[in-house]
């Protein structure tokens, strides 16, 4: 079932525009609850860095990353629709010059990433819902793949829901988790660990609802 939505852009240069998006079973996009406090928990590390959405959807969290003050965004989407709709609002938006959008598989484009420096970059993982349990291992395995390739520094953040296996994470815990209802944002710092004793769960957050 198709369903007409907007999503507005919270902050920064763009605050306020709007994004008219069709939402259909396949999409997932970002609540503007939690896009909020992943904007809020990045804080200074978004300007002046890249940001790529590599599952970019209705591209309103690269869009928002920009209107932030990030350098640019690569916004990587497979479905030719959304890719057309998402360059209308670069366009419509000014901002041509910083925005770059993919048509691209995400799981294809990870293995032939190239990071365009040795500066530090921010990653957001927001995959279809159904990737999270019916193609978990390829899930996991492009997370490591980006953790791998990454600069030091950098910033990989996972936005999964109820039922993502935490315990499958590559080094569990290094990651920081906030919850906020039924989803979750996992946030990876590359080249920062974080000392648990052998078998305890990672620091999680209750966030409000």
């Amino acid at each position: 079932m198709l369903e007409k939505t907007q999503v507005r852009i919270v902050a920064g240069s763009l605050r306020g525009r709007k994004l008219t998006c069709v939402v259909h079973e396949g999409m997932r996009p970002t609540p503007q609850l939690v896009r909020e406090a992943l904007f809020s928990i990045l804080g200074n590390a978004v300007p002046g860095r890249v940001f790529y959405d590599v599952f970019a959807g209705t591209g309103v969290v690269g869009l928002e990353a920009v209107s932030r003050g990030g350098t640019s965004a690569r916004l990587i989407e497979k479905d030719p629709r959304q890719v057309a709709e998402i360059q209308k609002y670069v366009d419509q938006f000014g901002v041509a010059d910083r925005v770059q959008v993919l048509r691209a598989d995400s799981y294809r484009w990870a293995e032939r990433w190239i990071p365009p420096g040795t500066a530090p970059v921010n990653l957001f993982l927001s995959p279809p819902f159904p990737d999270l349990t019916d193609r978990a291992d390829e899930f996991l395995e492009l997370v490591r793949t980006l953790l791998e390739k990454a600069p030091n520094e950098s910033v990989l953040t996972i936005q999964a829901e109820d039922g993502f296996q935490l315990e499958q994470l590559p080094d569990l815990g290094a990651w920081d988790i906030r919850r906020y209802g039924r989803n979750m944002l996992l946030f990876r710092v590359k080249g920062e660990t974080v000392q648990t004793e052998s078998g305890a769960p990672p620091t999680e957050t209750e966030a409000p609802s």
